[in-house]
């Protein structure tokens, strides 16, 4: 599903932004850490503190009630020769525990270090099962400078 360079792209980026909507439409979009394995892009709910502690965050209760969900992994540079995008579509699953939960949490552990010290075990992951893929501009992974 995903070219070699759209892997590649996502491969080297650090942030995606996840676009959710709860059952009305309303849209929410959050800036998160994540990993793609196979056509799969995994996020793993961290313990930084909420703003409300012990309340479901937004994300998690929007996927209840709308699977259907926008991940966009994108590069900006004042050189707009390497502007470049890569829109992910699909359904979200939230996953709590179970052999993929684990991988899942293993795979974002390696590609982000301050994982390491978080007790995320226990916490959710959201597995948006790609559906489409959507790309733009320059792939690359040469930076600017």
């Amino acid at each position: 599903m995903l070219s070699d360079s759209e892997r590649r792209f996502l491969d080297e980026r650090r942030v995606a932004h996840l676009a959710t909507a709860d059952r009305h439409a309303i849209p929410h979009v959050v800036p998160v850490c994540f990993a793609i394995a196979d056509d799969t892009l995994y996020i793993t709910i961290d313990e930084k503190p909420k703003r409300r502690p012990g309340a479901a965050l937004k994300r998690l209760r929007n996927i209840a009630e709308n699977p259907s969900v926008v991940a966009v992994v994108d590069r900006y540079d004042e050189n707009w020769a390497l502007l470049g995008w890569v829109m992910l579509r699909g359904k979200a699953e939230i996953l709590t525990e179970g052999t993929e939960h684990r991988d899942a949490q293993a795979l974002l552990r390696s590609r982000y270090q301050q994982l390491a010290a978080m007790a995320i075990a226990t916490l959710p992951v959201i597995a948006l099962r790609i559906e489409r893929a959507t790309s733009w501009g320059n792939l690359s992974v040469a930076e600017a400078r």
